[in-house]
C-alpha cells in the first residue's frame, strides 16, 4: 500500500480518532490442522472420511468459507466459534483480510471485528482496516464509519478520509463531516471539489445556508475553481435566503459562459418567483430551460402549479395540468394532491372529486396529505357524513396519525356545531402525544365561541400562550367578537389590545365585524370610532358595515332629536 503524505499522517495523529494501539504487540500466526470440517447436529466437527491432503493455502480458504457460512446462519457465532475452531488464530491479520473479502458484508465484518478487538491479542493491521473502513463507506454507514475510526485507531488515507467527508454528508451528519473538513485546511490540504461540494449540499439539506457561504469563502481562499454543481448550490443557497433575484443574476452569468445547470437550480428560481407571484420571470426561466436542451421536468411543473395554486390562480393551473397530460406527462401523486387541494379551497368540489378517483384508476394511491383535503372541502360544503367516511377510511389505511389530520377532523366537527367532540379529539392529541399548533387551538376557539362558551375560550386562548405557541389574529377574533356580541366592551377592547401587542394585526372584515356588533348593541360612537382607525390604516370597509353604521347613525339623530323635544316640553 502507498504511504500516506506526511502532512495526513500530522493531521490523522491530531484526530480525536488516533487511538492505535502499539503495533509492536506480537501477532500470532494462523495455524490449523490439515483436516476439513462438516456441519452436525452437535455442532461444526472435522471430517474423518475425508483423507485427501490438501495445500496450506486451500485450508486456510476453506476455514474462512465455513466461518463466513457460520457467520451468516448461526445467531451466536460468538460464543462457540473458538471451539469450533480449535486450532485457528483468528487474530492473523490474513485472517481477518480474507474473511473481509469472503463476507462482502459491512456490519457482520464489523461484527466480527468487535468480537476480535474483545481478545487482547488482537491488534488491526492498516491494509483490513481499509477495507473494512471503505466498506462501511460504499454501504453508507456514517455512524458505523465513525465509530470505526474512534475505536480502531485506524489512520484513512486522503482518499477514504474525503469519502468518509461525503458519507457523512449524506447521512445527515453534516458538523461531523465540517469538523474533519477543517483538519483539512489546518494541515494545507485541499480536499477535491467534489468532496466541496458534498459539504455544500449536506449543509443546504439542514438549512444552514451560513455555512454554504463560509464555505464557499473558504473553498475560494484554497485556490479551486468552483463548477457547474457548485453554482447550483450557490443558487439554492440565494433562494433559501429569500434572495432570488440574486440567484437568477447567477445563473445568467452561467449561462453566458456556456454552462447550464442541473433542473433543481431552475426548480429554485421558479418556486421562489411563484411566492412573489411573478409569473413573468417563472414563463422566462421556462423557456430558457426548453433552449438550453434542459426540459423541465415533473417536478419543474409541479412548482409552477403549486404557485398558481397558492396565489389563488387554480384555473391557470388547471390549464398547465391538462396541457401536461395531453403532451403525454404523467402527473404524480404529490401534483394530484395540490390540484386537489386547489379545487377544495376554490369550493369546486365535484372537480376535485372526479381527479381523486381519477388518480386511483390510475393506480396512484391517495396519501393522508390528499385525504385531508378532500376532508377539508367536502367538510366545508356541508357533508359531513361524506367526511367522516373518508377520515375513517384514511385511518383504515394506517393514515391519520399526525397534527395535520387531527386539525382537519377538529374544524369538521367544530364547522358542524360538534364542538364537544372535536373538544375530546383535541384532548386526545395530548394523550397520544401529538403536538397540537395554533390551528389546533383555534379551531376549538372558534367553535366553543360559537356556542356562547366564552370561559372555555378564553382558558384555551390563555393555555395556548402558557405553551409559548405563537397565536394568529383566529386566536383572538372569534373571543372579541363574541365579547362585542354579548356587550363585554372592555375585555373585548383588554383582548384587541393584547392583540395588536403581539405584532398581530387585523384584517379589514375584523373591523367590519366589529363595527357591525358595535351598531347591533347600539353604540354608535364606538363604530365610528373603529371606522376612523381602519381608515387611518388605509383599510376599505365593505358597503354592508358602511350601509349600516349610517343606518345606525339616522336612527341615533331622531332618538337624539326626540329626547331634546321631551325636554323642551317639559
Amino acid at each position: 500500500m502507498a504511504r500516506a503524505p506526511s502532512s495526513i499522517v500530522i493531521f490523522l495523529r491530531q484526530s480525536p480518532y488516533s487511538t492505535l494501539q502499539n503495533s509492536s504487540t506480537q501477532i500470532r500466526k494462523l495455524t490449523v490442522e490439515p483436516k476439513y470440517f462438516e456441519f452436525t447436529n452437535e455442532g461444526i466437527k472435522p471430517n474423518q472420511n475425508h483423507e485427501v491432503p490438501q495445500s496450506k493455502d486451500q485450508h486456510f480458504t476453506d476455514i474462512v468459507r465455513e466461518v463466513t457460512l457460520i457467520m451468516r446462519t448461526k445467531s451466536k457465532w460468538e460464543q462457540s466459534l473458538l471451539s469450533d475452531f480449535p486450532s485457528s488464530n483468528f487474530s492473523d491479520p490474513q485472517f481477518f483480510l480474507q474473511l473481509l473479502k469472503q463476507q462482502n458484508d459491512a456490519f457482520l465484518s464489523l461484527k466480527f471485528f468487535h468480537w476480535l478487538r474483545s481478545r487482547s491479542n488482537f491488534v488491526p493491521d492498516q491494509v483490513s482496516c481499509k477495507v473494512l473502513f471503505d466498506s462501511l463507506l460504499e454501504a453508507n454507514a456514517c455512524n458505523a464509519a465513525k465509530y470505526f475510526l474512534e475505536v480502531s485507531g485506524f489512520i484513512p488515507e486522503q482518499g477514504s478520509l474525503e469519502r468518509y467527508i461525503c458519507c457523512l454528508c449524506d447521512g445527515g451528519m453534516v458538523q461531523d463531516a465540517l469538523g474533519v473538513l477543517v483538519r483539512f485546511k489546518d494541515v494545507g490540504i485541499c480536499p477535491s471539489i467534489v468532496t466541496w461540494n458534498s459539504a455544500l449540499r449536506g449543509c443546504l439539506s439542514i438549512g444552514k445556508t451560513d455555512l454554504v457561504w463560509k464555505l464557499y469563502h473558504d473553498m475560494l481562499e484554497s485556490g479551486l475553481v468552483a463548477d457547474i454543481e457548485t453554482v447550483e448550490y450557490l443558487i439554492r443557497a440565494f433562494c433559501s435566503d429569500g434572495q432570488f433575484m440574486k440567484g437568477y443574476e447567477l445563473l445568467r452569468q452561467v449561462l453566458e459562459n456556456g454552462l447550464v445547470p442541473r433542473n433543481i437550480a431552475f426548480n429554485a428560481l421558479i418556486s421562489g418567483f411563484c411566492k412573489q407571484k411573478n409569473f413573468v420571470r417563472v414563463s422566462e426561466l421556462l423557456h430558457t430551460m426548453i433552449a438550453k436542451n434542459c426540459a423541465p421536468d415533473i417536478y419543474t411543473y409541479h412548482e409552477v402549479i403549486n404557485g398558481l395554486c397558492k396565489n389563488k390562480m387554480l384555473l391557470e393551473s388547471l390549464r398547465i395540468f391538462y396541457d401536461l397530460k395531453d403532451r403525454g406527462y404523467a402527473p404524480d401523486r404529490v401534483m394530484y394532491t395540490t390540484i386537489i387541494h386547489g379545487l377544495c379551497e376554490k369550493g369546486w368540489l365535484r372537480d376535485a372529486q372526479k381527479l381523486w378517483f381519477e388518480m386511483i384508476n390510475m393506480g396512484i394511491l391517495p396519501n393522508e396529505y390528499t385525504y385531508n383535503s378532500l376532508i377539508n372541502g367536502t367538510s366545508k360544503r356541508g357533508y359531513f357524513k361524506e367526511a367522516m367516511k373518508l377520515y375513517d377510511e384514511m385511518h383504515d389505511k394506517g393514515y391519520g396519525e399526525n397534527t395535520a389530520s387531527y386539525n382537519v377532523m377538529i374544524s369538521c366537527l367544530c364547522l358542524h356545531g360538534r364542538t364537544n367532540e372535536g373538544f375530546e379529539l383535541f384532548e386526545k392529541m395530548a394523550q397520544k402525544g401529538i403536538s397540537r399548533d395554533v390551528i389546533s387551538y383555534n379551531a376549538v376557539i372558534r367553535g366553543f365561541c360559537e356556542k356562547g362558551k366564552i370561559v372555555e375560550s378564553k382558558n384555551l386562548l390563555n393555555e395556548l400562550l402558557a405553551h409559548g405557541i405563537q397565536p394568529s389574529t383566529s386566536s383572538y377574533f372569534p373571543l372579541i367578537k363574541k365579547l362585542f356580541e354579548v356587550g363585554d366592551m372592555k375585555e373585548a377592547k383588554r383582548l384587541w389590545n393584547d392583540m395588536q401587542n403581539k405584532g398581530l394585526k387585523p384584517k379589514a372584515h375584523h373591523y367590519d365585524n366589529f363595527i357591525t356588533a358595535l351598531c347591533i348593541q347600539g353604540h354608535v360612537i364606538d363604530g365610528l370610532d373603529w371606522l376612523a382607525v381602519m381608515l387611518k390604516n388605509k383599510l376599505r370597509p365593505e358597503k354592508a358595515t358602511v350601509k349600516r353604521l349610517i343606518q345606525c347613525l339616522s336612527q341615533y339623530e331622531r332618538v337624539s332629536i326626540k329626547s331634546q323635544d321631551r325636554s323642551c316640553r317639559g
